[in-house]
């Protein structure tokens, strides 16, 4: 339970059948970890929910401090993977990694069955193939559909998983909650990382790394960055001084450059294609049909939460990376992102974006344009550099101030002394609720 409405309301609709439940709490987060001071523990006020709510249905709870395991296994490599110019999605795999992952080793097995169920407040559902095999299905309110977060986890992970919640719509949650008298009825929806919060404002975690903001269509530069990761490919670049929007086409790691265009439906922020890598199918021994044929698996895609599903066509490529090519193009994606599958309402699996191939930049091969050779983007970039300062001191302000930035090693070396309570066990049951 996440101390939420809709693990709440999870756990009350299965406290209304013949289930032994307890329920466990993760702390993922905790800023004392870092600061050594009482200030910003934003757990707790989640885990006094999770209490009152359990002490209303008469369930036990249990907390469990998974702290370590999400720095090492989710945050850290996000981390790694901004600071690359890429774009993670850090909930994707930390359903896999930490909520299907660790918390289910710490989870006991019934005596008696020799399983024990998992039940979260997902928006999800989940159905059986004609040989037995679950299959994680799309949720019924599509607005909320969370199926895409879950596109990583295991058959073994899956198999034990219950969706209370998956035939519900957002409005008939929030219903119940109310009829159900729950402590967190009115509890307003989290945003942020899973678990973290606002803890997504990550760049304090960043060192700066200053860079050019190069107009793609004229090569010239009109603006800086403060680091790659500071900007996601699709999104408005807000350069001040241009006569039109600019947004975000693309990133070069290797002149730590950020490339714009003008407008929001430019040809270079449209993608149908896109390979990706590290590819996990739910059920890992059993690709569908055709995936491996010339022809493809038709299919639809998604590569981010609040998307349409778009028609596809999937198959392994020449050097086993999956190759995904859209009936329709697909707007502002980027490396890092994850692409999931789904045959109709059922999720396949998903995998990492490694690269898209926009026909617009691969004929101007960017890479090797003779007017970004270094010292001609080194110059630009001084000369916007030099403008910005003397404006700043004009209107009596200093130039931009980076102490605030926080190195990761501190950080990184208190979480390392964050201990496991190897002494916090779940009580025996046959339902672990967690959402």
């Amino acid at each position: 339970m996440s101390g939420g409405v809709d693990s709440s309301v999870a756990a009350r609709l299965l406290a209304n059948q013949d289930y032994d439940l307890s329920a466990i709490f993760m702390r993922n987060w905790d800023t004392r970890d870092e600061s050594g001071t009482d200030k910003g523990c934003e757990w707790e006020k989640d885990w006094e929910d999770v209490q009152r709510v359990c002490n209303s249905l008469g369930i036990p709870c249990t907390m469990i401090d998974l702290s370590r395991e999400y720095w090492n296994r989710i945050f850290q490599p996000a981390l790694d993977v901004w600071e690359s110019g890429s774009t993670p999605n850090p909930d994707v795999w930390c359903n896999r990694e930490i909520k299907f992952g660790a918390l289910l080793e710490h989870l006991p097995v019934n005596p008696t069955t020799g399983v024990s169920w998992f039940a979260t407040g997902h928006y999800a559902r989940k159905g059986w193939s004609s040989h037995g095999r679950p299959q994680l299905l799309s949720a019924k309110d599509q607005t909320k559909d969370q199926s895409y977060y879950l596109s990583s986890i295991s058959e073994q992970g899956l198999l034990r998983a219950l969706f209370p919640i998956g035939e519900f719509t957002k409005v008939q949650v929030r219903e119940l909650a109310r009829k159900y008298q729950l402590e967190t009825a009115e509890r307003p929806e989290s945003m942020g990382l899973c678990f973290v919060g606002e803890r997504g404002k990550f760049n304090s975690y960043l060192q700066p790394k200053p860079g050019p903001i190069i107009d793609f269509t004229t090569q010239n530069v009109i603006g800086n960055h403060e680091g790659l990761w500071t900007y996601t490919i699709g999104e408005n670049a807000k350069v001040a001084g241009q006569p039109f929007k600019t947004f975000v086409s693309h990133k070069d790691p290797i002149k730590n450059a950020i490339y714009v265009v003008p407008g929001s439906s430019h040809q270079a922020l449209l993608e149908h294609r896109v390979i990706c890598k590290d590819w996990k199918w739910i059920w890992n021994d059993s690709p569908p049909l055709g995936i491996s044929e010339p022809a493809g698996f038709r299919a639809a895609v998604k590569v981010r939460h609040r998307q349409d599903n778009q028609a596809c066509i999937a198959k392994i490529a020449q050097d086993k990376s999956l190759e995904i090519i859209t009936d329709e193009p697909m707007r502002g994606v980027s490396p890092g992102q994850v692409a999931a599958l789904w045959d109709g309402d059922w999720c396949l699996g998903c995998g990492v974006i490694a690269s898209t191939s926009n026909s617009l930049l691969q004929s101007r091969q960017i890479i090797h344009d003779d007017r970004m050779n270094p010292s001609r983007t080194a110059t630009q970039y001084n000369q916007v550099q030099k403008q910005k300062n003397l404006t700043s001191t004009s209107r009596g302000k200093r130039s931009p101030d980076h102490s605030g930035y926080h190195k990761r090693s501190p950080k990184l070396q208190s979480f390392q002394q964050i201990s496991r309570d190897q002494s916090s066990k779940a009580p025996v049951g046959e339902i672990m609720l967690d959402g």
